[in-house]
């Protein structure tokens, strides 16, 4: 079906020739031709425009070379369907100019129809597939749960999301009711994704790391487990928990495809805490693309040795950074093509 289907594959644990690659965030700001179209429309055009969505989601597949397209999106379409204002402000990020702090603000967060409030992405999802022509894989993503609460209670990004963490330890009711209805509108919002075409999903869970581990099961993992549960039997998904080492061994037993790992743990304690049986995807150090173009691929063959070929998926440990000089992102992709085992 696929011309390359590498990315398929490993997720099905099939013996592979080589690993496939991509790169989170790879549809971005480190390609010169997005910093274009980013001083031409502001982000959240760039995101409810099929056409620019589709442009943007291609550009790497042609100019870097993955194996794998992921939809240009963003994690908070979600609160924003959600009727929870979200706005991109040079400088700061997210901002949300009303944050949810109380019984009042979580009894006014709809669960919405997402076809109605979110159609944009799924036509940028049809006309992608359009013009990827089965050349690679299409990935679709969202937050998971507490990380879009992150958002939702904090306002804004943090070094530790404080506000947040308050809300959910002194209203641990309300935090729920709120958690579970970004979960009810993240297993609709991706159901319907997989209507309209992708060909995995992924759910990003930024934030994961910022709670102990019995927090982190209590918040963010059960909310996860249920947008597996509902999505697990239709598409492959790859569960991914920045500085979530510590749940890594519940996380392989969820019935995720794949699960991704950051830079902060090695491949054998990656394998050793999922028992070795599940796909990985990793954990590459963002930063480490600053290296000369020879000492990458020296760092990712290494990698792949450590990972094993099979059973593996090349990426980096979170997002491409905007600074990244584009020939050493497609040293890093070459690098991966290179591997003999």
């Amino acid at each position: 079906m696929f011309k390359n289907d590498l990315f398929l594959r490993a997720l099905n644990g099939e013996t592979v020739e080589r690993p496939p690659v991509w790169m989170m965030r790879q549809a971005g700001r480190y390609l010169p031709d997005f910093m274009k179209l980013k001083e031409k429309y502001d982000f959240f055009t760039r995101c409810q425009t099929p056409e620019l969505a589709t442009e943007i989601t291609v550009m790497p597949i042609h100019q870097v070379g993955t194996d794998a397209a992921i939809l240009f999106s963003d994690i908070l379409v979600i609160p924003q369907a959600m009727q929870i204002e979200v706005e991109m402000r040079p400088g700061i990020g997210p901002w949300l100019p009303n944050p949810i702090r109380n019984k009042k603000a979580v009894d006014q967060v709809v669960i919405p129809d997402v076809y109605e409030e979110l159609n944009y992405v799924f036509e940028a999802i049809k006309m992608t597939k359009k013009e990827l022509n089965n050349e690679v894989p299409l990935i679709g993503f969202a937050g998971s749960p507490w990380t879009i609460l992150c958002y939702c209670v904090q306002g804004q990004g943090s070094k530790n999301f404080d506000k947040a963490k308050e809300f959910c330890f002194t209203q641990p009711e309300l935090a729920h009711q709120l958690l579970q209805k970004i979960t009810d509108t993240t297993i609709a919002y991706l159901k319907a994704k997989v209507e309209a075409g992708v060909d995995a999903v992924q759910v990003f869970d930024s934030w994961g790391g910022m709670l102990s581990p019995t927090d982190y099961q209590l918040f963010s993992w059960k909310y996860m487990q249920q947008i597996i549960d509902a999505l697990k039997d239709e598409i492959p998904v790859i569960a991914f928990g920045k500085g979530c080492w510590f749940a890594l061994d519940t996380m392989a037993k969820s019935g995720a495809a794949a699960l991704g790992v950051d830079w902060t743990c090695s491949a054998k304690n990656a394998r050793y805490l999922t028992g070795g049986n599940i796909t990985l995807q990793g954990n590459f150090d963002p930063s480490r693309l600053f290296s000369r173009p020879a000492e990458i691929t020296k760092m990712v063959h290494q990698m792949i040795d450590e990972f094993g070929k099979d059973k593996y998926i090349v990426n980096l440990g979170h997002g491409i950074l905007p600074n990244i000089p584009v020939e050493n992102a497609k040293a890093f992709v070459d690098a991966v093509k290179s591997y003999k085992s």
